[in-house]
């Protein structure tokens, strides 16, 4: 169990082998309230003997929970979710292990997340776009994915589809997890959409998005053609209250 007023960082990951001993030191050098739990899916790369052992040396602050394939971002957040509710945690984190997300911005995060609900790592905020190494196609697609799933569903938050947002623990448990069924983009859409639509206060927060430097991105087109059907599936749903 921990202190009330922790954060938990859930890391997914499926091959991340060479992140994972870069990211987790730069999570637990932003201040002791931070633990790490690795979701790993089965890495055949032996992440999940990487993060076992890194568990290793610090037991108290770093976690694995080990699945048997690769099943989907989406269900790997979602039991991480489930682990760190089950425990105390004040506040729970989503990251990304490719060192995309940057692990400095933790703490404004949960200085954001004393005042709101939801906080939004946001690429495209302010007017700027702050991303960094990406190729002009795939900046575009993210850009205007945000603005078609913000026009869809009116989510009034710019980078609807970021992967990296801190949420109290209050909404997490408040939204019905076995409902959520989307992955990549669409499952960020919809955790961002049931928030919002049941209250709560939700905020972005600057961050500067860099292009993982090692590794292979787990992007692909159905995580994109999900994401396009998906976000008229939730609009629907909430116009007939079955959201």
């Amino acid at each position: 169990m921990t202190d009330d007023g922790s954060c938990l960082v859930i890391v997914p990951t499926y091959n991340e082998r060479e992140n994972l001993p870069r990211i987790i030191p730069r999570i637990l050098e932003q201040g002791d309230r931070f633990h790490v739990l690795v979701v790993d899916d089965g890495s055949p790369d032996g992440t999940g003997e990487v993060a076992d052992a890194l568990a290793g040396e610090n037991p108290e602050r770093v976690h694995v929970l080990h699945r048997r394939k690769k099943d989907g971002l989406g269900a790997a957040y979602v039991e991480g979710f489930r682990w760190g509710l089950q425990r105390s945690y004040s506040f729970l984190c989503e990251m990304d292990a490719d060192l995309s997300h940057p692990p400095d911005r933790l703490p404004a995060f949960l200085e954001a997340v004393e005042e709101y609900d939801l906080v939004v790592g946001s690429r495209y905020v302010d007017g700027r776009v702050t991303v960094v190494n990406w190729p002009m196609t795939r900046l575009l697609v993210s850009y205007f994915g945000c603005l078609y799933a913000r026009m869809i569903t009116r989510l009034p938050v710019r980078d609807a589809t970021g992967g990296f947002n801190c949420f109290r623990r209050k909404v997490l448990e408040s939204i019905d997890l076995n409902r959520i069924q989307s992955n990549g983009y669409a499952f960020q859409v919809e955790l961002k959409f049931r928030a919002w639509r049941k209250g709560f206060r939700i905020v972005e927060v600057p961050i500067v998005f860099t292009e993982r430097d090692t590794g292979e991105s787990k992007m692909s087109k159905r995580i994109v053609a999900e994401a396009v059907w998906k976000v008229w599936k939730l609009r629907l749903m909430d116009l007939f209250g079955r959201l």
